[in-house]
């Protein structure tokens, strides 16, 4: 009988079933964009997990409810990593450049991850099948950039930086660190050393600041 379990039974419990969850979610996500979704088999993703069939059918309606929750789980990750770098501009310092220069490698890092990169390339392959996934990416990256434009407003009220709109003064900054980034990704398919990674950044700092610094 449950209730006679202790508490540390009954708290294990859920934290396992929610351990298999993520892991299955994983090992779809990477059977998914080794392989795409039609070519991708629930058998494949349950060997991957390292559980069985009928686990993966516990937790998951079809292979399609699979699909996309992996898709919107690392979407949810990758926003979070987006959004903790973007608050390290609360406390910018005397030296704007080198906050922002940290903030930006951050964002460039998370923007260039194997998942990332393979997160784009496999929602851009099955963008004519599952369009509303496109419309989720493209939802986190709206957040991303809203996160970015609140924290570049409030710099701008503490004269840090000069921006009348700092909606678009996001989108351009977002613009300086991913424009180039897709460059030398080359579609998703290179990995970019940190070197490069750091012109990157140094770079898109320094134009941007150009344009909204004091």
């Amino acid at each position: 009988m449950s209730a006679l379990q202790p508490p540390s039974s009954r708290q294990a419990q859920p934290r396992g079933r929610i351990d298999k969850r993520q892991a299955i979610m994983a090992a779809a996500f990477t059977v998914f964009a080794r392989v795409g979704y039609a070519q991708a088999r629930v058998d494949d993703i349950a060997a991957e997990a390292k559980v069985a069939k009928a686990t993966v059918y516990h937790h998951f309606r079809d292979k399609e409810c699979l699909f996309r929750q992996a898709v919107q789980s690392l979407s949810e990750t990758a926003l979070a990593a987006n959004v903790a770098a973007i608050e390290q501009l609360a406390s910018p310092g005397d030296d704007p450049s080198t906050r922002l220069t940290q903030v930006g490698l951050q964002l460039v890092h998370c923007y260039c991850t194997e998942e990332s990169r393979a997160l784009r390339r496999l929602v851009c392959a099955e963008a004519t099948q599952f369009p509303d996934l496109v419309d989720l990416v493209t939802e986190v990256s709206r957040r991303a950039t809203a996160a970015l434009a609140d924290r570049l407003a409030r710099l701008s009220l503490a004269g840090v930086l000069d921006i009348d709109d700092p909606d678009i003064a996001a989108a351009q900054f977002t613009a300086l660190l991913a424009g180039p980034a897709d460059g030398l990704l080359r579609l998703g398919t290179r990995a970019v050393p940190d070197r490069e990674l750091h012109s990157l950044t140094h770079a898109a700092v320094t134009t941007f600041l150009k344009a909204f610094g004091r």
